[in-house]
């Protein structure tokens, strides 16, 4: 875990209750992570909402499967560019205040949509820029959320289940988000969803301005070497370079499937806006269900195993889905799907916190985003242009087999992958549950700093 001082501690301390939540539940006895749990919920099940209906409407309009890939990866392929710099921003100045910048104009954003979409102007157009500004606006949004879940735990031995938790709100929302979307969609219009998004953010908004956290350390060096820092960081450790390249993998191929769901829901399953919300929701079903098995783990050791199992599991069912022939069996298998996805992604997460320092967590934090989201809307552009030549089915088999030969190489790596995480948990006091002396002070922790 990242070591952590009184610098870090500071006035947090005062925050936190007694250890009388279940183990599996314990980083929200921290009054500052309570406050940020609940206006995330909100606010992500709104962004859920949005993107099924967004998803919709341009399938809607248009009939175009390349027109549902094109949005979804300009809704995330700034990642790949902003990142980076949005990584350094973060390290360099106020993370709470650049939060709260960034989900104002999130609302904006929903309510341009909302605006527009309910009076009949909108257009492909419109949806497109839109969809690029919300990139731009998660390049940021996406690694500050996970950088400001260190600051907001006082005890860094709960940091790994903030992280879990906050896998869990994703997942929670995705899997009540799209059956929310899809029943709207159906009584109303994709603009009631727009706008339900739009009233979300306000939710986070109170939180951060309830947050109380200390500053943390800035950056001072100047902006080309701090980019060179975290690049050579990245480059010097092993089990950071081999973590950001699974991930990048598994969203690639994986994560093809999301824009490609009007696809199937309309011309494969023969169905409408809820036969979309079920099968979105099935892949959120059991992404929750990942979410709740990581929250109940007691310790980041294993977690490599954990991913490999996560990759294939991915990769098989991604197969398994491409060749359903009935929506039951489709949504049993985007289950596992949505299982094995955040698996590997969460796991993946939990990993590289533990190791980071906090001086690089923004920068390396926005690679990682990079990593997920970017790669994911490269991958979605490329299904949607296959898809509207080859079919949708084709599309996702070749995607599966792809991603089930780079899981096997994954697995056949995996000891080498533990043999260099071995000495970076020993130095930070981490050993397996149920090993004495498995919690270590933050005074070893800020000895091994050192």
């Amino acid at each position: 875990m990242t070591p952590v001082g009184p610098d870090r501690i500071g006035n947090a301390a005062a925050t936190v209750a007694p250890r009388t939540s279940g183990r599996s539940w314990r980083a929200l006895r921290h009054r500052n992570y309570r406050l940020y749990f609940w206006g995330q919920s909100v606010s992500l099940l709104g962004s859920w909402t949005q993107q099924v209906a967004l998803g919709w409407l341009v399938y809607r309009l248009t009939d175009s499967a390349a027109l549902l890939g094109t949005v979804a990866f300009l809704a995330q392929a700034p990642q790949l560019v902003v990142a980076p710099f949005a990584g350094i921003v973060i390290d360099r100045v106020e993370r709470k205040r650049l939060m709260l910048l960034v989900q104002l104009m999130m609302l904006i954003q929903a309510s341009f949509l909302a605006v527009s979409t309910f009076s009949g102007a909108i257009s492909p157009l419109q949806i497109l820029i839109a969809s690029a500004l919300l990139g731009v606006l998660n390049s940021f949004d996406a690694p500050l959320r996970h950088a400001l879940a260190a600051p907001l735990i006082a005890d860094p031995d709960d940091l790994p289940n903030a992280i879990a938790l906050n896998s869990l709100i994703f997942n929670t929302a995705r899997f009540i988000g799209p059956p929310v979307a899809g029943a709207v969609l159906a009584m109303t219009s994709e603009a009631a969803c727009f706008a339900l998004n739009a009233v979300s953010f306000l939710a986070v908004v109170a939180a951060l301005l309830c947050i109380r956290i200390p500053h943390h350390q800035a950056v001072a060096v100047p902006f080309g070497a701090a980019m060179r820092e975290g690049a050579q960081f990245v480059r010097s450790k092993l089990p950071v370079r081999k973590l950001l390249m699974q991930v990048a993998l598994l969203n690639f191929l994986a994560a093809s499937y999301v824009p490609l769901m009007p696809v199937f829901a309309r011309d494969v399953f023969h169905g409408g806006p809820d036969t979309l919300g079920m099968l979105l929701g099935s892949a959120g079903a059991g992404a929750l269900c990942a979410s709740l098995h990581l929250v109940m783990r007691r310790s980041v050791r294993g977690l490599t195993g954990v991913i490999a199992g996560g990759n294939l599991l991915a990769a098989l069912a991604l197969i398994g889905f491409a060749l359903s022939d009935t929506l039951w069996l489709g949504a049993g298998m985007l289950f596992l799907l949505g299982f094995g996805i955040i698996t590997g992604n969460a796991s993946s997460n939990t990993v590289l916190q533990t190791i980071l320092p906090d001086v690089l967590r923004g920068r390396v934090l926005a690679l990682y985003t990079a990593a997920n989201l970017g790669a994911a809307a490269v991958g979605s552009l490329l299904a949607g242009i296959v898809a509207d030549h080859a079919g949708a089915e084709t599309t996702e088999v070749a995607a599966g087999l792809t991603l089930l030969l780079a899981s096997l190489h994954f697995r056949l790596k995996l000891e080498f992958l533990r043999m260099h995480l071995r000495p970076i948990y020993a130095a930070l006091g981490i050993r397996h549950p149920g090993v004495p002396g498995g919690n270590a002070g933050a005074a070893t922790r800020k000895s091994c700093n050192r």
